[in-house]
């Protein structure tokens, strides 16, 4: 009985073993710092027939532009970048919404960003853009 036991817990303790050996790296999530956050309006090709997501209301359409800065040797891929809109009034452009968009690809270094937005016709301008930062992978996740 003691050496079926003992088997047992050596069996155990080789799978364990194995399996620490054998994972693949992890895919962390990479900070990403934006800086230079401005926008302008879309060119007229961009913004025409720009609607707010409920599907019916005006919309102003927006670039959110930028610097993305990139402090590890590797490319980040599907950043997800999360900010906070308000209008002149100080009343949130997108509430209960933080993330706004993604950049595919950013590269080690400091590189450009740009996403386009929507915003309902009645809230006035001009935007005050805060809190920009993003976060992707450093291995790309979605094919």
């Amino acid at each position: 009985m003691r050496l079926r036991s003992l088997t047992v817990v050596f069996i155990s303790c080789l799978i364990t073993f194995l399996s620490w050996v054998s994972i693949p790296p992890a895919i962390a999530l990479t900070q990403i710092r934006l800086f230079d956050v401005s926008y302008k309006d879309c060119p007229p090709e961009l913004a025409q027939g720009a609607v707010i997501s409920s599907g019916s209301a005006a919309a102003n359409c927006f670039l959110v532009f930028g610097k993305a800065e990139n402090g590890t040797y590797k490319t980040v891929y599907d950043a997800d970048i999360f900010g906070r809109i308000y209008d002149a009034n100080n009343d949130s452009v997108m509430q209960n919404r933080t993330r706004l968009g993604s950049i595919a690809e950013v590269p080690p270094g400091i590189s450009d960003f740009e996403l386009r937005i929507s915003v309902p016709a009645n809230q006035p301008t001009p935007l005050k853009l805060k809190q920009f930062k993003a976060a992707g992978f450093s291995g790309q996740v979605r094919k």
